[in-house]
């Protein structure tokens, strides 16, 4: 790539991504690293039964992939290693238990989008697990750093998901500064996401959106180790990322490493099947549920803080979800279902409860407020999701639930038990409880597996064998 003129943050990725190396990484580093593979497998094995996984699996079976492919996790087959990018990162989205990221001033999303794709190339070229586990801090460390300095909302987190995971898989593949940079421009042009992707009433694509972005990062890594050439200046061109995506220049001001803490330990790990943001609308509904008598409720009043009000409770669709998109994503929604079953897990987007008449019922007795208190304690850090939920009855009774900071809140750090139970809640009925033992003891012992495709061959589900 001989031109006068460098991009300023292709070249700042390219440099940081040969620059690290597995051994600059704590025992904490390496943990977390696993614990998020773990988390992500469990996600990805909960939604597997999903319709848009279903399809995603049918489109990946005609692609086959006899030599240097990468397994569809669960299916038993190989495909090629953008294919199993794709379908694997839209099913381990799809059931809405995957890690999200929330900082005071950044953009947000899931950075473990990032771990499909990467794992696919890992598998792809036969990496083993320390390679596979600097892959993956690499991939979230972009995709945060970035994240944090972007505010523009029209375009998607998952664009993040995209250049992270095409940095992470030029890694893996050996490029040289040269391929990276090409491979970096050929994630960064083409493949911009929009945010309408989750906005209003939903569709199966909200999932889909993650494996696409990880699916089109990998391809970008396949073209460059080819030899193909991307765009000149991605970022800072005339018609470049900068002024047509982002609307300023972004350059991170550091990344993990030395005495620098890299960002994977800072992703929040769901203890629920639905929207982060939902999420402590369901911890306070929980402390008032079940409600044994739904005629007698009289109203039920939601106070969060204000952008969960202004993203999860204020159209049309959040009183009326079409779908287990959109239901994932309305606190009216999730707090009726709630009340009603005494939690919430993946059963509860199902038909028969998004087309239940007394669900649909208590959702017109729901009015969701914004609390300023809350909205203080949500922009601090740490961060608090804080919700208070007031059910008054016919009879003049009121019962509060609350949760969020010290009442149990989504920031709180998940041991390893919670996530191995975690695991084995949304895997067992899938693979068996030997595979889940087996699948567990393989992925914490990572960073000593020379073949991944164990992890695969683990992970089969019990009706395809």
């Amino acid at each position: 790539m001989r031109h006068d003129s460098k991009d300023e943050l292709q070249t700042f990725l390219v440099d940081y991504a040969a620059s690290l190396a597995y051994a600059q990484f704590s025992e904490d580093v390496v943990h977390v690293a696993k614990v998020r593979m773990i988390d992500t497998f469990s996600a990805l094995l909960g939604g597997y039964s999903g319709k848009p996984c279903r399809i995603a699996r049918n489109l990946a079976a005609q692609v086959t992939s006899k030599n240097n492919g990468a397994s569809v996790i669960g299916a038993g087959f190989k495909t090629s290693p953008e294919m199993a990018a794709f379908v694997n990162g839209s099913t381990a989205r799809y059931v809405e238990m995957n890690d999200v990221y929330h900082r005071p001033g950044s953009f947000g999303g899931h950075p473990s989008d990032v771990v499909m794709p990467v794992f696919a190339a890992a598998e792809h070229v036969n990496a083993n697990g320390r390679d596979l586990i600097t892959a993956l801090v690499l991939a979230y460390e972009i995709y945060m750093r970035i994240t944090d300095e972007y505010q523009k909302g029209g375009f998607d987190h998952t664009n993040f998901c995209c250049l992270a995971s095409a940095v992470a898989a030029g890694k893996l593949f050996g490029l040289n500064p040269e391929q990276m940079s090409h491979c970096i421009s050929m994630a960064v042009v083409p493949n911009n996401s929009l945010r309408q992707v989750r906005l209003g009433h939903l569709s199966m694509y909200k999932a889909v959106a993650s494996g696409q972005a990880g699916r089109a990062g990998l391809f970008a890594a396949l073209q460059a180790r080819a030899g193909m050439e991307g765009p000149h200046l991605p970022f800072e061109g005339e018609a470049g990322w900068f002024d047509h995506v982002a609307k300023k220049r972004i350059v991170p001001k550091e990344m993990g490493g030395s005495s620098v803490p890299f960002r994977i330990k800072d992703t929040l790990i769901k203890q629920r099947s639905s929207c982060a943001t939902t999420i402590s609308s369901i911890l306070a509904a929980e402390k008032v549920a079940p409600i044994r008598d739904l005629s007698q409720v009289k109203k039920v009043t939601v106070e969060v803080y204000k952008s969960a009000k202004e993203g999860m409770a204020t159209g049309e669709h959040h009183w009326n979800p079409d779908s287990r998109e959109t239901a994932d994503h309305s606190i009216p929604y999730v707090t009726a279902a709630t009340l009603i079953d005494g939690t919430l897990t993946p059963a509860s987007f199902e038909d028969d409860h998004l087309k239940s008449p007394e669900l649909r019922a208590l959702l017109s007795k729901i009015e969701v407020i914004s609390n300023d208190e809350f909205t203080h304690a949500y922009k601090q850090m740490p961060v608090e999701h804080r919700t208070r939920i007031t059910v008054e009855t016919t009879d003049g009774k009121r019962s509060v639930g609350e949760a969020g900071g010290k009442l149990g809140d989504l920031s709180e750090a998940k041991s390893d038990a919670q996530v191995e139970r975690k695991f084995q809640e949304l895997s067992e009925s899938l693979i068996g409880p030997q595979r889940v033992k087996a699948t567990l003891d393989l992925l914490w012992d990572l960073d000593h597996l020379d073949d991944l495709t164990l992890i695969a061959q683990n992970t089969v589900a019990l009706a395809q064998q």
